[in-house]
């Protein structure tokens, strides 16, 4: 028997009363909210629980993580590389995509904003030697860190090639006719999307999302969805680009790109 406290669903009111229930095979990991009546729930008080103190002290230690992998599966040669780093990095994207995986233009894009650094997945949307290009409410956090600060970093990992690409420079937002051009591209239901989230915004509810969504498919019932004015491209224009190719013994290649004024890349090999 377990001494627990109930309160009726959905009230703020402090009215608790104690009630003894049986309760069996809980495991130390289990949620501790029970439904105990169609009118009552339940938190156990885990406090007085000898699993919560197992618990407590397990995740206090230092955990380590063991893995490792003998990276074997390729080179990075100069002799073997583009001048250019922009056709480079088409050819390991091609060979990316070429593996079947998921997401295979997923990227890291890390930002800096007035208190700290911050770091998200997006999803590469297009590139060329002006530079790499994703899309994003221009309210949202990731966006305001730019105008802000303009530089960023980029990071793609494809552990199955044994293969990662960093890239760092400074973003722009892209002419609104390139953002029009991708806008109408897209779902329908992405296009609806846009429109109903204040994007890095507090939210109270999944359903109050929801509910916005469903006002927003109503006000546009039946007619084209435009872009907003508040959504479009940003371009991180590459200063560098590095390319890292996994090899056996922690040897890893390394080779940087750095562009210069005059549109010129310099190539060097750095150590792992």
């Amino acid at each position: 028997m377990l001494h627990i406290c109930l309160a009726p669903f959905g009230t703020m009111s402090n009215a608790w009363r104690t009630r003894d229930v049986k309760v069996s095979d809980i495991s130390p990991f289990c949620i501790t909210q029970f439904v105990v009546s169609d009118h009552e729930q339940v938190w156990i008080n885990t406090t007085v629980s000898s699993w919560h103190n197992k618990f407590h002290v397990a995740m206090n230690e230092e955990k380590r993580v063991g893995h490792r992998t003998d990276y074997v599966k390729g080179t990075l040669l100069e002799d073997t590389l583009d001048n250019d780093p922009i056709r480079l990095f088409d050819e390991w994207l091609l060979a990316a995509e070429g593996t079947g995986m998921a997401d295979h233009n997923a990227m890291a894009l890390a930002t800096t904003g007035s208190a700290s650094i911050s770091c998200r997945i997006v999803l590469l949307r297009s590139f060329d030697k002006r530079g790499f290009v994703f899309y994003t409410n221009y309210n949202s956090r990731k966006a305001m860190d730019v105008e802000r600060d303009p530089r960023a970093a980029l990071t793609f990992f494809w552990p199955s090639l044994e293969r990662q690409v960093r890239i760092e420079g400074k973003c722009d937002r892209i002419d609104p006719s390139e953002s029009d051009a991708y806008f109408a591209s897209r779902p329908r239901p992405s296009q609806i999307g846009a429109w109903s989230s204040d994007q890095s915004r507090i939210v109270e509810s999944r359903s109050a999302l929801e509910d916005r969504y469903s006002r927003w498919e109503e006000r546009f019932k039946d007619l084209d969805v435009p872009r907003p004015e508040h959504w479009g491209g940003i371009r991180v224009k590459p200063a560098r680009i590095e390319f890292w190719h996994g090899r056996s013994d922690r040897m890893h290649d390394r080779i940087a790109y750095e562009h210069f004024a005059d549109g010129t890349w310099r190539r060097m090999r750095l150590q792992p």
